[in-house]
């Protein structure tokens, strides 16, 4: 498929409304977790998905059912997601939001290699160097030490892993559904997954599954993750149906842009000098990415 056939261009538009609002999600999952357990949060976020999608999906008479090899597809990538958010989330009650997103970000590398291998695109040589340039500002941005967080900084490597995998299920099958059927049947996916187990670990004293009642700002904290959640994958899910996974891989760095403008207005984490460094080589590796796939995108002159 060429790459106006894509339409390269918007899906990068909605990537980068991904990775803007991806980061208040984590925000709102940050707060309730002072309170919320882990499980508990996931589930909130999941359940609201199937409230506000449905109705609309339905609307728009996009709401077919899946059939069984469909029903498979949405089950496996709400097991990726559930693993992808409950790790990610974890390591959120211990962590600053941009350290575990700097240390996520190994998962555009995955993305890439899984986009070549399983969707067979081209992964040209300046997307690469995009990647490799955007991680180095990553790690500029946050330098994560494993003998600062211990263990738990190995839960957004495991975020990474499994999101990339999300990712590329989400493009195999997001050309056949609209994209916000194909969430809301992933959300209902995940309830069923994740709400038996609170319901069975209720009382039971294991901390990230036995839920508790939320009591007054935190209930605001849940409906936040929910709604902030809905609208991040229904920009992925449409950002991948319409460009290859090596174009947009890149441009994810531009999340840890969000976080840190969010880490500092609510939890006071001030970017020191060499982060701000990181920042501007983000933003310049996804810039780069954007006007060059533009640029391809156009159609040619025509002839004299």
């Amino acid at each position: 498929m060429s790459a106006t056939q894509d339409r390269i261009v918007p899906g990068i538009l909605l990537m980068i409304g991904f990775t803007v609002t991806a980061p208040v999600m984590d925000s709102f999952a940050k707060l309730a977790a002072a309170e919320i357990p882990v499980g508990q949060i996931v589930a909130a976020r999941f359940t609201l998905q199937v409230l506000l999608l449905f109705p609309v999906a339905a609307a728009l008479a996009t709401l077919a059912r899946p059939t069984p090899a469909e029903a498979a597809l949405h089950f496996a990538r709400a097991g990726l997601i559930l693993v992808a958010t409950s790790a990610f989330f974890a390591a959120l009650r211990a962590m600053p939001l941009a350290d575990a997103i700097a240390i996520f970000f190994v998962e555009p590398f995955i993305l890439t290699l899984l986009g070549a291998l399983f969707l067979r695109e081209a992964v040209g040589w300046r997307r690469i160097l995009a990647c490799v340039v955007g991680f180095g500002g990553a790690l500029l941005v946050i330098r994560p030490s494993f003998a600062a967080f211990g263990p738990i900084a190995l839960l957004p490597l495991v975020t990474a892993f499994c999101f990339a995998n999300y990712v590329v299920l989400t493009r195999h099958v997001a050309r056949r559904l609209h994209p916000v059927a194909l969430q809301a049947w992933t959300a209902l996916a995940a309830c069923i997954l994740i709400l038996p187990a609170l319901v069975l670990f209720e009382g039971s004293g294991v901390a990230p599954l036995d839920p508790v009642m939320p009591h007054g700002i935190f209930w605001l904290w849940l409906l936040g993750v929910g709604i902030a959640a809905t609208i991040a994958h229904l920009f992925i899910s449409a950002a991948v149906s319409l460009a290859p996974t090596p174009v947009i891989a890149p441009l994810q760095y531009l999340e840890i842009v969000a976080a840190t403008v969010l880490g500092y207005l609510i939890f006071q984490d001030l970017p020191d000098a060499q982060s701000l460094l990181g920042i501007a080589i983000i933003m310049g590796a996804g810039l780069y990415v954007f006007l060059r796939e533009r640029h391809l995108s156009r159609p040619p002159p025509p002839p004299p």
